[in-house]
């Protein structure tokens, strides 16, 4: 053992004696608070020291939800089968690192399960006697058997959840690498870009402690070597990645924020070069303001999304460490507010003053530049490459060969029930069994159709993870004529599915007496009998409505999430609305809102707003989280995003007027340019009780190469030659690539091809591929009789299966189904595009070149 390791132990053990003291002081707290349903009642039991110490630190913080939701057999069970396996593989790793990134069970927000017992089973041979650093990689490729990546809502599955799908979106695989890498005693943690500073989307993905170093590596991607991944170089150009500590944690990097489940951490420099830079604020008279709420923002998804908030101290000063590129920061104190771009690395310190008051008219020009791209790419071996190419193609057939066993045996009767029936079922994939033995009980029962409207308030993802006790619980304790949306469904917002209404019948019937089925009771109850606990509750998790009822404690979210089941459980119509967060209930043919802080329920008021625009040249219908977004101020001095739903267009939203809450307005719009700049606009306002018109300003790109639209990268096609499927993505790699659609034997294809092949050289220089696509395999026989000769080395050519990447990019695009070919795009593997061409064209091949040099 190294000099310096033998160190480091020492002065783990050194701080893990003060950690124990104040672990077991936060313990005694969290204890004095959550006096109701027996929480703590496993320490009771008999438990090694060891155990009990480890107990001791995961309920001093986890959040309450996690608490009032599982028993304590379930964290006891999982806390020996860690020490056990600590044991066993042998490995050096400090307490203080042991203690916060293996012994904790969450990782994220997803439903805790015992995903560790499980996966400790399969992984503990698979890294028995490996080093630490070939036992990570290993533990990658065993998750790559798994699961690989599909898109998906924003609700996070657990990880036996995504090994059944044999899929997740990055946030699920992140979550399973780390259960998967903890199951084995390998400290690791889940690491946020919460968004991208050069394009509108956000990644996750894993770190892992070996041997006193924090390695990246992408989840159920493996690479032969670690600190390898395809987000290299979009995390060279990132602001900000930060990953969420359990517990209190005192190590080497920044702290952004410190609440009472976890230390969020600033881990930046891993990735790109960084620099501090302190936000002071004043009032307008110059006067330093101590309480203010500062918020740095990242433009992304057509918003200034907030990354980071702090309160000013003593000084009026806020700090934060991000990558070399700007953002905004927005700075709040009572009716007043400022704002102002900053730009990290050319400035160290700003000054904001709040210089503007809440309610009044305001807009302003913001252009946002994010870092350069700077990426490290470690040594890989051509040998290395060969061996990691050859264990990913088995891993691929062998979640192939699970997956082809979906919905085998299901017999005749999804036939005899029909097609809805048996989409839902397909759409459950791994969990198809649990969606069959519901309709199996329900046709039984001669509730086949009220089985179906209820599977049809799911979300894929709910089918593919919920239990038969949700569904069970939801249509036998649901009267018939009850509402499908507001009653019989079992989701109420983003909380984990659990059954519900046997639990609160039974236990709140009594209790309310006559008064049951009486919305006001429910909403004196509510307020009356639970307690909020909003700083008990930050890691963004649901108490169950049953964990509420049992520990009489709820964060906001989870108490509207109460209510509206609690309403439900009753038939009373309720529920939380998607777009503001608000709950309602109907009241006759009134819909009431709900403020679990005033006594008395409120009509809602909405009045209209109108957005006014004028089309452009490659604009002509604005859409919603692309090119603008819209913001209402809160009684926390932040704007809170209205979330429409996605894809939704302005024709549609607000051309005609949109009805919203009387309050104070951010409208964002913003433009993005191929190089990742933002040509951005602000406009503030104010919206009374009576119809209100804006401007909706996009600036438009000049001599810049701007996004004009979307593609999807992962589209599938078969390649020409050989018939293999395949996708854009697969081919091309990550990074830009030209698609070309094409109309063999037309004179405008034959044109486009033409000018392509004789600037072949510099497409070849630029080193990118280029799909040519034909209709049919029938299509390019025909184009074989008369080839274009001296075409781009880089050209591909494939078959468009049933027209779909053509059908997709006409739609993306808002082209005509009739509009002609040949139809090229140039776009990248984050789905933008930067140029668009369809029908004759003279010199294309210059075209596509002009715009390419401007990336």
């Amino acid at each position: 053992m190294t000099r310096l390791l033998i160190t480091l132990l020492l002065l783990c053990t050194m701080g893990a004696k003060a950690q124990t003291s104040q672990t077991l002081a936060d313990f005694n707290a969290r204890k004095a608070v959550l006096t109701h349903g027996h929480l703590f009642d496993i320490f009771h039991r008999p438990m090694t020291d060891g155990e009990r110490d480890a107990m001791h630190f995961l309920y001093a913080y986890m959040p309450v939800n996690d608490i009032a939701d599982y028993d304590g057999d379930f964290f006891l069970n999982q806390v020996r089968a860690t020490l056990n396996v600590r044991a066993q593989v042998g490995w050096q790793v400090p307490d203080e690192v042991f203690r916060h990134f293996v012994l904790p069970i969450r990782v994220n927000n997803e439903n805790l399960d015992t995903a560790r017992l499980v996966f400790q089973r399969e992984l503990l041979p698979r890294v028995r006697g490996r080093r630490l650093y070939d036992a990570v990689l290993e533990v990658n490729h065993w998750c790559h058997e798994k699961a690989n990546y599909q898109p998906s809502d924003a609700r996070t599955s657990s990880p036996l959840a995504t090994v059944r799908t044999a899929w997740g979106r990055c946030g699920e695989e992140s979550t399973l690498l780390v259960a998967a890498l903890r199951s084995v005693g390998i400290p690791a943690r889940q690491v946020y870009t919460p968004r991208w500073a050069h394009t509108d989307d956000n990644h996750a993905w894993v770190e892992a402690w070996v041997d006193g170093r924090w390695y990246f590596l992408g989840a159920c991607e493996p690479e032969p070597v670690l600190n390898l991944g395809w987000f290299n170089a979009p995390a060279s150009r990132g602001m900000l990645m930060h990953t969420k500590v359990f517990g209190r944690y005192n190590g080497p990097e920044e702290v952004m924020r410190r609440t009472a489940n976890y230390t969020e951490i600033n881990v930046i420099s891993n990735y790109a070069p960084a620099a501090p830079l302190t936000v002071r604020v004043t009032d307008a008279k110059g006067r330093i303001v101590q309480g203010a709420r500062v918020e740095y923002r990242i433009y992304n998804y057509g918003e200034f999304f907030p990354v980071s908030i702090q309160t000013t101290d003593a000084k009026g000063q806020v700090s934060l460490s991000a990558g070399y590129g700007d953002m905004l920061v927005i700075a709040t104190h009572g009716s007043a507010y400022g704002y102002s771009r900053v730009s990290f690395g050319r400035e160290p310190m700003v000054t904001v003053a709040l210089n503007h008051k809440i309610g009044e008219r305001h807009s302003a020009d913001i252009d946002i530049t994010p870092p350069k791209e700077n990426a490290q790419i470690p040594t890989v071996t051509p040998a290395q490459r060969a061996d990691n190419d050859r264990r990913f193609a088995i891993e691929d057939s062998i979640r192939a060969a699970y997956r082809a066993t979906f919905m085998q045996g299901v017999g005749d009767q999804a036939t005899r029930w029909g097609d809805r029936a048996r989409s839902f079922m397909v759409k459950a994939e791994g969990n198809w069994r649990t969606i069959h033995s519901f309709l199996v009980a329900a046709d039984e029962s001669g509730q086949m159709a009220r089985a179906l409207d209820l599977l049809s308030t799911l979300t894929d993802k709910d089918l593919r993870d919920v239990s038969p006790e949700v569904l069970t619980d939801a249509l036998s304790l649901t009267p018939a004529d009850a509402s499908v949306a507001h009653v019989l469904a079992p989701r109420v917002s983003q909380e984990w599915l659990t059954p519900y209404r046997s639990v609160l019948a039974c236990a709140l019937r009594p209790v309310l007496g006559s008064r049951w089925g009486d919305v006001d009771a429910t909403i004196a109850f509510c307020r009356d009998s639970i307690t909020r606990c909003d700083t008990l509750a930050t890691s963004g998790t649901f108490t169950t409505p049953v964990g509420v009822l049992r520990s009489r404690l709820a964060d906001l979210r989870s108490l509207k999430v109460f209510f509206t089941a609690l309403c439900r459980t009753q038939g009373i119509e309720a529920w939380v609305d998607g777009v503001t967060g608000n709950v309602y209930y109907r009241r006759g043919d009134a819909t009431m809102s709900v403020n679990f802080d005033s006594a008395a329920p409120a009509v809602t008021a909405t009045t209209p707003l109108t957005l006014s625009f004028t089309p452009q040249r490659h604009l002509d219908d604005p859409e919603y989280y692309t090119h603008f977004t819209l913001s209402r101020y809160q009684s926390d001095g932040t704007f809170g995003l209205l979330n429409y739903d996605e894809g939704a267009r302005w024709s549609k939203l607000f051309a005609q007027g949109c009805q919203v809450e009387p309050g104070y307005y951010l409208l964002t719009t913003g433009t993005r340019l191929a190089n990742g700049s933002v040509k951005a606009h602000i406009d503030f306002f104010p919206v009374a009780h009576k119809p209100v018109s804006q401007a909706l300003t996009v600036r438009e790109a000049t001599n810049e190469v701007s996004v004009i639209g979307s593609a999807n990268s992962e589209g599938r096609f078969r390649l020409a030659a050989t018939g293999a499927e395949t996708s854009i993505l697969l081919t091309a790699g990550r990074g830009y690539f030209v698609v070309g659609v094409l109309g063999v034997g037309q004179e405008p294809t034959n044109h486009a091809l033409r000018d392509i092949a004789q600037r072949h050289s510099e497409f070849e220089a630029w080193g990118r591929t280029i799909v040519l696509l034909f209709a049919s395999d029938a299509e390019y026989q025909k184009y074989l009789k008369s080839p274009i000769p001296g075409l781009p080395s880089t050209v591909v050519m494939g078959v468009d299966t049933d027209g779909q990447i053509a059908a997709d990019l006409r739609q993306r695009m808002r082209l005509a189904d009739t509009a002609p070919l040949p139809l090229f795009v140039i776009g990248d593997t984050f789905n933008r595009v930067v140029f668009e061409s369809h029908g004759y064209t003279i010199g294309m091949g210059d075209q596509l070149l002009k715009t390419i040099r401007g990336l």
